[in-house]
Formats: C-alpha cells, structure tokens, sequence
C-alpha cells in the first residue's frame, strides 16, 4: 500500500480514486467508441452533438482534471494544490449542471447523476476538511 496517499484521513483516498476513474473515463472517450459519451450526454439537444472529436475534447478535459486530482491527493496540504483541486470540482459542476439546465444536452438521469455527485460531495468534502489539510 506504499502507493496510497501518506495524508491522514479518506479524502486523499478519495481523489486518488476519482483520478483513476476519471482516466478511464479519458481512455473510453477516446478508444471506446461514443456510447458512453452519448450515455452522459443524451438530452433533447444532444443528438448530433456528440461526435468523436467532441468525446475526444472531453476526454481530454477529464484527462487533465485527473492529473490535477491525482496531485490533489498526495499534496492536499499544499494551499494551492487544494485550490486547484477544487477549482476542477467547481468546473464540473458549472459544466454538468449547465448542460443539463440551460442547454439540455444531458437530461437528469443516471448518464448525469455521477459527476453531480462527485462534484458535489467532493466538493462539500473539500470545504469541510480545508483547514485540516491547510491548517488554517
């Protein structure tokens, strides 16, 4: 277990997972076709925007959000690692929650129902646990 994160608490853990998942997520954008894509973004405007070069972008947007996650949990005692960390939960949830409010791409289901909440909880998380990690 020399891998896991040497923070005390889950919520390293946590991020750790998160980033994992969030590269799988990157890997089936760009190898795996468009049915997961299609899957989170499947309302009523959404029909022929996704494509694979929109599947791509998004991967890797969710590439990079688990590149900073996955710092997240080794440095989260780092003031600006944490807000970084933060910031990609913030765009997340500004991105799913907009998609599916105002441009209805997405439709509340359970395509969008995970990155709400991931977003949100991690996000609660991260504000609850701020001055723990940044002793502030």
């Amino acid at each position: 277990m020399d891998y896991l994160p040497k923070l005390p608490g889950l919520l390293p853990k946590w991020l750790l997972f998160i980033s994992a998942v969030s590269v799988f997520n990157s890997a089936q954008s760009y190898f795996g076709g468009l049915h997961l894509t299609r899957r989170v973004y499947d309302g009523p405007a959404a029909t022929a925007g996704v494509t694979g070069l929109s599947a791509r972008t998004f991967g890797t947007w969710t590439f990079i959000t688990s590149v900073v996650r996955f710092y997240g949990a080794y440095h989260l005692n780092d003031p600006a690692v944490f807000s970084l960390t933060y910031a990609t939960f913030i765009v997340a949830l500004v991105h799913f929650s907009s998609e599916w409010l105002i441009y209805k791409t997405t439709k509340f289901g359970k395509g969008l129902l995970g990155p709400l909440i991931v977003s949100t909880t991690s996000l609660v998380w991260l504000t609850l646990q701020k001055e723990f990690y940044l002793g502030l």
